[in-house]
């Protein structure tokens, strides 16, 4: 069964999601992911946790945070 992993992540350039796009392909088991810039959300489905992805989003110097449904996702 497939997990959907959704985190907000700060976004500010092109070279950040390439850079996020690079780290997330690495993961093993991953079956989708998207980058939407506009609402700094990173969203990766598969056998995967949050964990794992947060992990992979840190190496790289990305600071990730779970995705809030309530719309409070502040990064400062």
């Amino acid at each position: 069964m497939a997990n959907v992993v959704e985190l907000k992540v700060f976004l500010h350039c092109e070279e950040c999601i390439k850079k996020i796009l690079k780290a997330i392909k690495k993961i093993q088991d991953i079956e989708t992911y998207n980058v939407d810039m506009e609402m700094n959300k990173v969203i990766v489905t598969g056998n995967v946790t949050k964990e794992e992805v947060i992990k992979v989003l840190q190496k790289i110097r990305k600071t990730a945070i779970p995705w809030q449904a309530d719309g409070l996702n502040n990064i400062d």
